[in-house]
């Protein structure tokens, strides 16, 4: 039987979770999928997947098989293509998710560059929260931020840190004072992510790493809109170094517990194992590990100097001034 058929058929059905959906989607029989498994579990000498009425699950041989099958098919793939297309130059469209703000502040220039040097390529940027179907929303390749990625529908491919800050304005740190400790920070108005904290905890390096639960009375789903509140003096809000790194230059936003450091993300290019990469797309595949082979200063974890107000440590938490 074809080895590399049934690593593609096994790895269709653990992403699917389902024989019947990976039969579909492979457009072969139930029977044959099934029967590809079994061939690949007796070749390996182990069971690869859980079966039960209602759902199939990986077991751990299965996902060592299953990393190296995606490693496998991805060269594979990346073989077929260049064949294919060597003999031809890069052209059409390209749709690529992102992160609002990385979006805008870093990935926008990246792309304009990328379109000087292939101007036969278009490039659609679309909104990517983390929870988008790339194969749904038909993206080619999305921009992922997050402490680590577990979702094996897709293949990701990990470009830079994104060391994390907590930041507060002047007048902020200067009506409600500076926190001492981690600790402190539930006495602070702090200004939550709903999607990256949506129970309010904060998560900071160390061994072990520690966590505080914090509130505010600002929540919200978009980092940009955090920003603006912690710039108004609303709160304390905690942001990837290259959301607020000119703030920080200017001075309107200062770092708060500087000897602290919030868990830090890791900034992936993601994209579909069930889809063959089109010539266009490896190019900027390629053109983004070129970037971030050069990593801008943002994504170094910063030694603060911080000159903050003297502390003060309140005993409730911080009213916020209103207008």
């Amino acid at each position: 039987m074809d080895r590399l058929r049934c690593l593609q058929v096994f790895s269709e059905v653990a992403r699917c979770r389902s024989f019947v959906r990976a039969a579909s989607h492979l457009s072969l029989s139930k029977g044959t999928v099934t029967k590809h498994v079994a061939w690949l579990e007796t070749s390996v000498g182990s069971q690869l997947l859980n079966r039960n009425s209602k759902q199939v699950s990986v077991t751990e041989a299965g996902t060592r098989v299953l990393e190296a099958a995606q490693e496998l098919l991805e060269r594979y793939e990346r073989l077929e293509a260049d064949v294919r297309d060597s003999a031809h130059l890069p052209r059409g469209t390209i749709r690529v998710g992102t992160p609002p703000a990385f979006g805008i502040h870093h990935l926008i220039p990246v792309v304009a560059r990328f379109t000087e040097r292939y101007p036969d390529i278009e490039v659609t940027v679309v909104l990517d929260d983390g929870r988008t179907d790339l194969v749904a929303s038909a993206l080619d390749l999305s921009i992922r931020i997050a402490p680590k990625l577990e979702d094996v529908a897709y293949i990701a491919y990990p470009l830079m840190k994104a060391p994390q800050v907590l930041v507060a304005s002047p007048a902020y740190l200067k009506r409600a004072g500076m926190p001492a400790t981690v600790k402190e920070l539930h006495l602070h108005n702090c200004l939550v992510h709903t999607i990256k904290s949506s129970a309010g905890f904060w998560r900071f390096a160390g061994e072990p790493p520690e966590d505080v639960r914090v509130r505010g009375t600002v929540r919200s789903n978009i980092g940009e809109a955090l920003k603006q509140a912690a710039l108004l003096g609303s709160g304390i809000s905690v942001h990837p170094r290259y959301m607020v790194s000119e703030e920080l230059r200017s001075g309107a936003l200062q770092v708060v517990l500087p000897d602290r450091t919030p868990q830090e993300l890791d900034i992936y290019a993601v994209f579909s194992t069930r889809r063959n990469m089109p010539v266009r797309v490896r190019a900027l595949l390629e053109f983004l590990k070129e970037w971030a082979s050069h990593p801008p200063d943002w994504s170094q974890a910063a030694t603060v100097t911080a000159q903050p107000p003297a502390p003060v440590r309140p005993r409730k938490r911080a009213a916020v001034t209103r207008p």
